[in-house]
């Protein structure tokens, strides 16, 4: 009989205990996410050559992208860099940005704007607000620290999940462009029935649809949303589905109401013009 002793090694936390501490450093902030997908717009509105190498990547597993890593592999901390999750949401978004038509970057639709501006302004000094600083900054992709030091106009941005966009797109359908109800509610039951690759596998159509009636994605909230599908796709899902339904209740509201408001107004017309027509028949029979 052996005299050995086995002394127990420390405890081993149990998975839900570190799973927060994970996902806190796995999973970038909405602002860190938004300046990423600020900068990659700029740079495929900007450079033709970047647009051509991200849009590439569409459809395509991490290992077929080689030509990406360029441009993405730098804005990955080292914690990201080692969850293959993480690094493909983070590919799979950069190249649906640059799949877009040119006139749609936000960048093209800035530069309109700051057009139209100038021609009503008088010429002056340009100068460089922080959100174009910091998307010209070369070590801003680099820094896995600045969460919390994006432009204070790119944190003001409220969040927009999927589902949204694709309420959005239907209520654009009911003044000529858009997206067809049933045809927007059978693509988004699509998606919230996906494992993660059946999501990277559909979502490219999905943004086709949804870009192709000019609808407009919040890229860094399906950003954050890509990077923890896998363990949190249940309350995504159920976000997507939500917002995309109240959306599409609360227009109904808005446009029942004003049809009683125009109705409203219809009666109190009505009523004044009766009684213009027996003060008239008054005047006549005096």
């Amino acid at each position: 009989m052996s005299n050995t002793i086995t002394i127990p090694g420390p405890a081993t936390p149990a998975d839900d205990e570190v799973r927060p501490a994970r996902e806190s450093v796995l999973i970038p902030s909405l602002g860190r996410a938004r300046a990423f997908t600020t900068r990659i717009d700029q740079r495929s509105h900007d450079d033709p050559g970047v647009r051509a190498a991200l849009r590439r990547g569409v459809g395509k597993d991490l290992d077929a992208v080689p030509f990406m890593h360029r441009f993405v592999a730098s804005w990955l901390t080292d914690e990201q860099a080692r969850s293959r999750d993480v690094q493909r949401a983070f590919y799979t978004v950069a190249s649906l940005i640059a799949a877009q038509r040119r006139d749609q970057y936000a960048a093209a639709k800035a530069a309109t704007s700051k057009k139209g501006q100038a021609s009503k302004d008088e010429p002056t000094t340009p100068e460089v607000t922080t959100a174009e600083a910091a998307t010209d900054a070369p070590s801003a992709p680099a820094d896995p620290t600045a969460g919390g030091t994006e432009p204070a106009t790119i944190r003001r941005i409220p969040p927009r999940s999927l589902g949204q966009a694709f309420a959005d797109g239907v209520l654009k359908g009911g003044q000529g462009a858009g997206l067809r109800e049933i045809s927007a509610e059978t693509r988004l039951n699509l998606l919230t029935r996906q494992s993660v690759d059946g999501l990277h596998r559909h979502l490219p159509g999905a943004v086709r649809q949804l870009r192709g009636g000019d609808v407009e994605i919040d890229w860094a909230q399906l950003l954050v949303d890509l990077c923890q599908w896998r363990r949190r796709s249940g309350a995504i899902k159920r976000k997507w589905l939500q917002d995309y339904h109240r959306a599409l209740e609360r227009d109904g509201e808005r446009r029942a109401r004003e049809q009683d408001d125009d109705r409203a107004d219809g009666d109190t017309t009505a009523g004044a013009d009766e009684a213009n027509a027996g003060g008239d028949d008054a005047d006549l029979e005096s």
